[in-house]
């Protein structure tokens, strides 16, 4: 349940300097046809909101909110995203309106969660918001699965050269090699990827030793 937000708004001062210069004729435009502000939108939803304009108050205040809302321009996504990651994992929204998409077509980045926006109710922004947490738990979910198969190829990758390196040099199949680099394992307590690791890098120490005395 998101309760509390970090929200980067560069453009505050733009906004406040516009409503501040506002002709008397805008006397007659409704509330809802103003464009509402990113931090008065969530304040009067309920939720606490924490304003940040640098990497350090990031810092400081992101292990005290649920989520980020980042109200800047579509080039200055990414930046800002990376310096959240950064420091800690959360999901994030992007404030789409006149200021932050002046071409009036929000594009949701890879790593933005969410889209809410000026013109949508409490009930559109709560929803998209629901619907913004369960992507960043999927999409979190999917990174770290692809981080465990590629770690894993990798570490199929240091075995299979164990295994060449030990069928050429003792002369063994390598179902041989491989039980050899489990046993080693076992008795070194240390995991396979580990024994074959070394292994390999003993044996390219040993190979480029024998060149450059070759060379000499």
């Amino acid at each position: 349940m998101l309760q509390s937000f970090i929200l980067i708004d560069e453009f505050k001062q733009t906004r406040s300097a516009t409503s501040s210069s506002s002709s008397i004729t805008e006397l007659n435009v409704t509330n809802n046809e103003k464009e509402s502000l990113p931090e008065a939108t969530l304040k009067d939803l309920g939720f606490r909101i924490y304003v940040a304009s640098n990497v350090k108050e990031i810092s400081f205040m992101i292990p005290k909110v649920d989520a980020v809302l980042l109200s800047v321009g579509p080039d200055q996504v990414e930046p800002w995203r990376s310096s959240v990651l950064a420091h800690r994992s959360l999901p994030l929204f992007w404030w789409c309106d006149a200021q932050t998409f002046p071409s009036n077509e929000c594009r949701m980045d890879a790593g933005i969660d969410g889209l809410i926006g000026s013109a949508m109710s409490p009930l559109e922004i709560h929803c998209a918001l629901l619907l913004g947490v369960n992507h960043y738990f999927r999409r979190t979910e999917w990174q770290q699965e692809r981080e465990q198969l590629l770690s894993k190829l990798e570490e199929r990758k240091w075995v299979d050269q164990a295994k060449r390196i030990l069928c050429e040099i003792k002369g063994i199949s390598e179902a041989e090699a491989y039980d050899f680099l489990r046993k080693q394992a076992m008795n070194e307590r240390k995991r396979m990827v580990d024994v074959a690791t070394s292994i390999v890098k003993v044996y390219q120490i040993l190979k480029d030793q024998k060149q450059g005395g070759r060379k000499r």
